[in-house]
């Protein structure tokens, strides 16, 4: 296949990838036309925002040669987004991100086919996520990331020696920014550290004493917060702020900007608010584009094999001069995300309903609100109302019914957890045992919760 005469494709330095040998590609690269054609024809990309890094994302997968992308993003465009997402226009200030973005792309790219999603990626059911070869993220969020790195890591299976089925591996690829500075990292769930693992790389989000917002502000920061903290309680008090919601920042900034002219500080816009209110890192085009070419490159050695994958974390800064350097990072043993799972010793005798009880008080867990499901059947869903009601009969069954019957098995429960005082959503991965039950020797649950 490799001496084969292939025909010229639109890109000549991709060819060079695909339909010739090298001495860094994988174990097994097969180069020729055929494997950019089943590149083309075959491989599912999903890019998960669609923001600075997630344009350039869009447009760097379709020149290399992806044709099935999808994009999944919930925010509209702004203003304040032209100066450095390139695909929007003035025109498109309200429109959906993702949507804009995709047609884009797709009227300079021939053939390239892109599906938007505009809606939170929370919304998609589980399954959705398992339907592409690879997610690459362009994301500003902690908490995003997290949650489709719990996803992400939902689909992975171990064999009874504790070691990843290959076939279940979920590879991601991770771009992030922050004014002159960026990191591009592949995660291969239960080979390399998965986003939970390494998540001590992360600073600690700044936080102010609320004395200091109540009585002595000093800066355009300290009366956004105070907007945001402590007068929108007072005013609304029992509802919940939603970042999300334009009418709800707006409300944010308007008594953020009464309150910066009280005290004579100047400063105060509603870009920045958005800033401090969700945590936004400024972001500058030239390193979205640094990191995003980064990010390409590994999700098509990842999808072709043509050379080795990044091992696995790579930083670039551009402050003074330019520095890239790449670390390899080990992953956490005890990770519960990208682990086999917590171990859950359980009576044959306790109740669905029960077993979610005792999710809430499980110290490595504290899962609230908890929906479950087995081998993709739900056995119980908190939402949305209608699959609520049809899978509430099952809350008084045992759990061991509803899993058919099986000693051991793994379950998968989605719900909130707390972490630092905040509510966010998670996916985590449970091997639960029942005890008492031919099949379970002593040895299996030992070690168990």
């Amino acid at each position: 296949m490799a001496d084969s005469v292939a025909p010229p494709s639109r890109s000549r330095d991709l060819d060079k990838l695909l339909l010739r040998n090298g001495n860094l590609v994988g174990p097994n690269f097969e180069p020729g036309a055929e494997l950019r054609d089943d590149l083309q024809e075959y491989a599912r990309i999903l890019v998960v925002g669609a923001g600075g890094l997630g344009c350039e994302l869009l447009k760097d997968l379709a020149l290399s040669g992806f044709k099935n992308i999808d994009v999944i993003d919930m925010d509209r465009i702004e203003v304040t987004n032209l100066n450095r997402q390139f695909l929007f226009r003035v025109e498109d200030v309200g429109k959906p991100k993702a949507e804009v973005a995709a047609k884009r792309v797709m009227e300079r790219v021939s053939g390239v086919n892109i599906v938007p999603h505009f809606c939170r990626i929370e919304d998609k059911e589980i399954p959705f996520y398992n339907d592409f070869n690879i997610i690459v993220l362009g994301l500003d969020s902690i908490e995003a990331r997290s949650y489709i790195n719990s996803v992400a890591c939902s689909f992975l299976e171990y064999d009874s020696d504790d070691k990843p089925r290959e076939e279940t591996i979920k590879p991601m690829v991770d771009g992030g920014t922050e004014g002159f500075k960026g990191h591009a990292r592949v995660i291969m769930p239960g080979v390399t550290p998965c986003f939970e693992c390494t998540i001590w790389l992360f600073p600690p989000q700044v936080k102010f004493p609320l004395c200091t917002l109540a009585e002595t502000p000093r800066t355009a920061a300290h009366c956004i917060e105070y907007a945001h903290l402590i007068k929108w309680d007072e005013v609304h008090s029992g509802k919940a702020f939603d970042p999300d919601d334009p009418e709800h920042m707006k409300w944010v900034y308007d008594k953020a900007v009464k309150r910066a002219e009280l005290f004579g500080i100047p400063g105060v816009t509603y870009s920045l608010t958005q800033g401090v209110v969700k945590n936004i890192i400024p972001a500058i085009a030239s390193t979205n584009a640094i990191i995003s070419a980064a990010c390409a490159l590994e999700t098509l050695k990842i999808a072709s094999g043509c050379s080795k994958t990044l091992a696995n974390y790579l930083t670039y800064n551009g402050v003074a001069g330019l520095h890239i350097k790449v670390t390899e990072f080990v992953k956490d043993k005890d990770c519960l995300v990208c682990g086999p799972g917590v171990l859950i010793e359980l009576d044959s005798s306790v109740t669905l309903e029960k077993f979610i009880n005792l999710l809430e008080d499980h110290p490595k867990l504290l899962i609230s609100r908890a929906s479950v499901s087995h081998r993709g059947k739900n056995l119980y869903m908190q939402a949305p109302p209608v699959l609520e009601e049809m899978t509430r009969s099952n809350l008084s069954l045992a759990l061991y019914e509803l899993m058919d019957k099986v000693a051991k098995d793994t379950i998968h429960v989605t719900g909130t957890t707390s972490k630092d005082g905040k509510k966010t959503s998670c996916l985590r991965k449970l091997r639960v045992v029942f005890k008492a039950i031919d099949g379970v020797t002593d040895m299996d649950t030992a070690g168990g919760a």
